[in-house]
C-alpha cells in the first residue's frame, strides 16, 4: 500500500492511502484538546445508488446496470470517518491484529 505523510493546514499529522477499491483515506491526528484521538477512514463520501433507481430520484444517466455516483446537495454534511480516542483503538487494535495474521476476524471478543 502506498502511503503519504503530510501534515493538515493547522499543522496536525496526516497519512493518506487508498483502499483496495482506490477511494481515497486518510489517518489524521485529532485536533481534540483535552483527550488523544484520531480520524480515520475514507476522506469523502461517495454516495451511489442503482443504475435502475436513477430515473425514479431524478438522477439523469446512460447507465443502465450497476451503481451510479447520487449528488448530494451542498448543504447536506455526510460523516465519513471514524473520530477514535487513544483508549478505543487499543481496544481495536487485538481484533485488527488477529485479522493482519489469519486473515479472519476472532470467534469471540478479546
Amino acid at each position: 500500500m502506498n502511503m503519504n505523510y503530510g501534515k493538515t493546514k493547522r499543522g496536525f499529522a496526516l497519512i493518506t492511502f487508498t483502499d483496495r477499491y482506490g477511494v481515497e483515506c486518510s489517518l489524521q491526528k485529532s485536533s481534540m484538546a483535552f483527550e488523544s484521538a484520531i480520524w480515520l477512514g475514507p476522506s469523502e463520501a461517495q454516495p451511489k445508488i442503482l443504475a435502475s433507481m436513477t430515473k425514479a430520484l431524478g438522477v439523469e444517466t446512460d447507465q443502465t446496470t450497476g451503481w451510479v455516483p447520487y449528488p448530494i446537495p451542498e448543504a447536506v454534511s455526510l460523516t465519513t470517518r471514524m473520530h477514535l480516542t487513544q483508549n478505543q483503538v487499543k481496544e481495536l487494535l487485538p481484533i485488527l491484529q488477529h485479522f493482519a495474521e489469519t486473515g479472519e476476524l476472532p470467534r469471540e471478543l478479546p
